[in-house]
């Protein structure tokens, strides 16, 4: 099992900025792809954000260009830079990690964190 915590979510007025991390520590493999998910009442979890074990990107079109996502791999770690925040970006964040062994791959996923935008 991999444990995921999560940490940086809070109140931020709009234009603001916060950083989110989230560690992961247990039975974790090196090919792996780790990113943010979100959530709103009412509405689906979506992409954020990931990062692979390599380095490659992908952002929601909605975050490019305010958002960016990095790892640290010696720490099991990712970051999540937020920028110009809106109100729309107002949700529970979550961290997941997909780890790859063989044709297996293995979903976690952290506990949440909240962020408020105030406008």
């Amino acid at each position: 099992q991999v444990q995921l915590v999560e940490s940086g979510g809070g109140l931020v007025q709009a234009g603001g900025s916060l950083r989110l991390s989230c560690a992961a520590s247990g039975s974790i493999f090196s090919i792996n792809v780790m990113g943010w998910y979100r959530q709103c009442p009412g509405k689906q979890r979506e992409l954020v954000a990931d990062i692979t074990s390599d380095g490659s990107t992908t952002y929601a079109d909605s975050v490019k260009g305010r958002f960016t996502i990095s790892r640290a791999n010696a720490k099991n770690t990712i970051y999540l830079e937020m920028n110009s925040l809106n109100a729309e970006d107002t949700a529970v964040y979550y961290c997941h990690r997909r780890d790859f062994r063989g044709r297996s791959s293995y979903d976690s996923w952290g506990q949440g964190t909240q962020v408020t935008v105030s406008s």
